[in-house]
């Protein structure tokens, strides 16, 4: 097979933001796996990535020449693995006037009109905005099951455990454990990564992923569907959210229909509203228009982007976007729109020094045996400029 790259469609790396301030379209996590890893498991083979300059030391295009190139805001599907397999080169493949995927160069990827139009006509799986990470979550975590756990044995529940519906849905990894909890799998699949543990007291309703050498805490209650990434360690009660990873809600407090980047952290007893009092559609802050956009949904809680904390008794208003790099404390609401590397709360804000942002980075690193190196700081330096940041990509 040619070499495999997913892009970055600057449209919808807009909508993402801030979750793409720090990571290519496709290293969002939907289901079990990201896209990349989706996509990877799906080809048998590695990718890599066209995407920001400032990214592209840590997220490289590898291979020169032809190849094939997906948009890294679509997840793979039988069919769809079907059609870009048949794709040849000065061919693209369409949704309707979407590009899906081009067999052809780097710089096709900006001019993609000029190659043979292949049209696609089945139902897509892809991302589009914010809130289609948890809005979508369940159906991810239903395909990345069965991909993963496809002729693959699950390690033995323990006895202490009760499992209300199909025991066959509850998938345990090498070294994953589970001791005197309920694992309900009526609504969707359960499944507890490498070395990974459900403590005692916690009651889980599937779809459900708690991600490699990560934990839920004491009595935790999760409600479906619910994503916890690699490395994070989380309690109180989740509802419908993905938590990309090495982040950590470790006590009590509510958190639903959100998503939380990595290295973030949510202090004791935070909550997060995830319905407004009169029942009205949420809206969230777009970084495009620079306003907040009706979503749409009566049920929308909190993003976060990388690097972001909050104090104990943090309290986030309905649709609250929370920026990279910031650190949230003190009583009352917040705003609804955190601007990165803020430092403050409902009183109001000052900047927070990169400097001391990377102080305590390299000590989070270092308590998961990571090197807050300077490619970390360099990503963390461009964002801070936000504005100047462009749609430039490497090719």
């Amino acid at each position: 097979m040619a070499f495999v790259v997913l892009f970055d469609e600057e449209r919808t790396r807009t909508n993402l933001l801030p979750l793409t301030f720090t990571r290519p379209v496709c290293e969002i996590r939907i289901g079990i796996l990201t896209i990349r890893e989706k996509w990877e498991m799906s080809l048998n083979t590695t990718v890599s990535y066209l995407t920001q300059n400032h990214l592209a030391t840590k997220f490289p295009l590898k291979g020169t020449g032809e190849g094939l190139f997906i948009n890294g805001r679509i997840c793979p599907s039988k069919k769809l693995l079907e059609a870009v397999n048949a794709l040849r080169k000065g061919q693209a493949l369409y949704h309707d006037s979407n590009l899906i995927a081009f067999y052809g160069h780097a710089n096709d990827a900006m001019d993609a009109g000029k190659l043979d139009k292949i049209q696609f006509s089945e139902q897509l799986s892809e991302i589009n905005h914010l809130w289609d990470i948890f809005q979508k979550n369940g159906t991810a975590i239903l395909s990345d099951f069965e991909l993963i756990t496809a002729n693959k044995k699950t390690q033995a529940l323990s006895d202490s455990v009760t499992v209300i519906g199909d025991k066959k849905l509850v998938f345990l990894e090498p070294g994953a454990r589970a001791e005197a909890c309920i694992l309900n799998t009526t609504g969707g699949p359960i499944y507890i990564g490498k070395d990974a543990e459900i403590m005692e007291g916690s009651a889980v309703r599937g779809p459900f992923s708690l991600c490699e050498h990560s934990a839920l805490k004491l009595n935790t209650k999760i409600y479906g569907p619910t994503t916890i990434g690699p490395h994070s360690k989380v309690g109180g009660e989740v509802s419908n959210s993905v938590i990309f990873g090495y982040s950590n809600k470790a006590h009590d407090g509510f958190l639903g229909n959100s998503v939380i980047g990595e290295w973030c952290n949510l202090g004791a007893d935070s909550n997060n509203s995830n319905l407004k009092n009169n029942y009205g559609n949420v809206k969230l802050y777009h970084y495009g228009q620079k306003k907040q956009v009706d979503t749409g949904l009566t049920f929308c809680g909190l993003i976060m982007g990388d690097h972001s904390k909050c104090g104990i008794n943090t309290m986030f208003n309905t649709g609250t976007v929370v920026g990279v790099g910031s650190n949230i404390y003190g009583g009352g609401f917040p705003p609804t729109h955190i601007p990165n590397f803020s430092w403050g709360g409902s009183n109001g804000f000052e900047p927070y020094q990169l400097g001391k942002l990377f102080e305590t980075a390299e000590r989070v690193y270092e308590r998961r045996g990571i090197k807050f190196d300077q490619v970390e700081k360099d990503i963390l330096e461009a964002v801070a400029k936000e504005g100047k940041l462009g749609s430039t990509f490497n090719h």
